[in-house]
């Protein structure tokens, strides 16, 4: 670090930015592997109960690319808040990696895959088939992007990302030639509806109630640990080896057996 100036205040900033770099690579990193194992919890969790999986091929690489591109790159790069200065002097890989990284994946697959299946739920009990895959769509997406709002703390690059990738899905969706070639139709008030409510909810949840992260950091937790431990020795011994002696005979030297202990022929009558 070469400092240009004087100021040892340039020196302090100077640590905080880099400690603030490892909080915002944990946020970008539960949003791409807690947004991907949400979404495959949803599919496997609706595909189950349907029959059918939820989303086709191309949305769910609409999703991918409306929620894991922009938002995820404005999260990584964004400044350091200077509200939270002391917050970021305890960050660093230890603290930033570890089990506070596995805690924000697990909340983050929970809340995505709560929200995307109660809309989708919802819309295939009142709905068709293809309206509700539409309206999980959307809640899937408005799911990751509420969360993604809310970790990045409404800093203005990521609130601009967020909105504008729900103004292409929305786009998407609404527009009859582009809705077909996704698999999507045109939704009316109720479907809309469904999804921006799940969406909000979904994300209310995981703001209001963090006790659900640390219920789930817990369990996780536990199955690090089982996962960890070494291997114990087996509490049955071993089969003891068998003495040459008391070796089982093949059945070549059965037969041997049997011709060594025919008497010989004799010679008299």
């Amino acid at each position: 670090m070469v400092l240009t100036d004087e100021r040892i205040d340039t020196l302090a900033e100077a640590i905080t930015e880099g400690r603030a770099m490892w909080a915002s690579v944990r946020d970008a990193v539960s949003i791409l592997v807690g947004g991907n194992l949400g979404e495959i919890g949803f599919t496997l969790g609706a595909g189950l109960v349907d029959g059918q999986p939820p989303l086709s091929p191309r949305q769910l690489l609409l999703v991918n690319l409306l929620t894991d591109v922009a938002p995820a790159m404005a999260i990584a790069l964004r400044p350091p808040p200077r509200d939270r200065y002391e917050a970021l002097a305890r960050e660093g890989p230890d603290a930033s990696l570890g089990r506070p990284l596995n805690r924000e994946i697990a909340t983050r697959a929970f809340i995505t895959a709560f929200g995307a299946g109660s809309a989708w739920t919802f819309a295939r009990l009142t709905g068709t088939a293809d309206r509700a895959r539409t309206v999980g769509l959307l809640a899937l997406v408005g799911t990751q992007l509420g969360q993604t709002i809310a970790s990045g703390g409404f800093t203005r690059p990521v609130v601009i990302t967020s909105l504008a990738s729900s103004a292409v899905l929305a786009a998407i969706v609404q527009i009859p030639g582009l809705s077909q070639f996704f698999g999507c139709r045109p939704l009316g008030p109720l479907g809309w509806a469904t999804a921006i409510g799940a969406s909000t909810v979904a994300t209310g949840v995981a703001l209001a109630f963090p006790q659900l992260t640390t219920s789930v950091a817990a369990r996780l937790g536990s199955i690090d640990k089982v996962l960890k431990e070494p291997v114990r020795p087996s509490l049955v011994p071993p089969p003891a080896a068998l003495d040459e002696e008391h070796a089982p005979l093949s059945t070549l030297d059965r037969v041997k057996g049997l011709f060594s202990e025919r008497p010989p022929y004799s010679s008299e009558v």
